[in-house]
């Protein structure tokens, strides 16, 4: 499983436009076979912040998800140009030893 982390700060002022294409490309992402679950969260204080925790069955699934026509249309087509900074790295679990004490 792979795990990442986006943070997305619009251009101030932007935080509805991102807000309403985000909504409709959470949706679509939800939709494709590798995506394991995909949640877009708005800062409540700060409304041009955000940050998208996705999770994919494996890379591969990632790199579908980044060439789907959905992210091609409203991250790259749209969302980019109304952004200030965006960031995204890739996560992997940190697993403990259950048998450890």
């Amino acid at each position: 499983m792979i795990t990442v982390i986006a943070e997305y700060q619009a251009q101030p002022g932007n935080g509805d436009q991102v807000a309403s294409v985000l909504a409709k490309h959470v949706a679509a992402t939800r939709t494709e076979p590798g995506c394991l679950r995909f949640v877009a969260y708005r800062a409540t204080e700060a409304p041009d912040s955000f940050v998208l925790y996705e999770q994919y069955i494996d890379q591969a699934a990632f790199e579908a998800h980044r060439a789907t026509d959905h992210f091609q249309r409203f991250i790259e087509g749209t969302i980019v140009q109304l952004l200030a900074e965006r960031r995204w790295a890739r996560y992997e679990a940190v697993h403990g030893d259950s048998e450890s004490t």
